[in-house]
């Protein structure tokens, strides 16, 4: 059965995401703490729906486009047998360190930050995977995922009132 399933600890969320159709499903206060892992909430999660396959989709990056999601899937449902996961991210193309050295580039012979290596930065826009998996994984990624790119603006993700502003602007110019 195809269906969305809103889990969130606040009941005013659930009555909304209940009149627009969606499952609603209370989380227990637990799993919505800031002392919690994510990989615990991840599998409670999965623990409590009722399907086989998982499209979790964050409410905190809004300007993904619905093309992008469909995409997304139909690029899943093509690669299942390859892959048993599919995780948007991003590219970062910035000079990276790591215990004060370069670990994306040569101090000597600096590149273009545009030809540096396509390295790839999680934003988990978009996460597919199998509900099985999600459980025995307690994560969203799976053991053999496929990283699917997405651009910056739609990988956007609402962490504080700066982000949320920017989106903001983003979405109100149309980009």
């Amino acid at each position: 059965m195809d269906g969305i399933v809103v889990n969130s600890n606040d009941p005013s969320m659930l009555e909304f995401a209940a009149s627009l159709g969606c499952e609603a499903v209370q989380r227990d206060p637990y799993y919505a703490s800031n002392t919690v892992s994510m990989s615990d909430v991840y599998r409670n999660m999965a623990e409590n729906m009722d399907c086989d396959t998982i499209v979790y989709a964050n409410a905190t990056t809004p300007l993904l486009k619905n093309e992008t999601l469909y995409k997304a899937i139909e690029t899943y449902q093509q690669n299942k047998g390859k892959h048993d996961s599919l995780n948007s991210a991003h590219l970062i193309k910035e000079f990276l360190f790591r215990d004060n050295l370069p670990i994306n580039y040569d101090l000597r012979h600096q590149p273009r930050s545009q030809d540096l290596p396509d390295i790839a930065a999680l934003n988990f826009a978009i996460n597919i995977l199998e509900r099985q998996t999600m459980i025995e994984c307690k994560n969203v990624v799976g053991y053999c995922p496929l990283i699917y790119t997405i651009d910056e603006v739609e990988a956007t993700d609402i962490d504080n009132p700066l982000d949320f502003e920017f989106a903001e602007f983003v979405y109100k110019k149309g980009l």
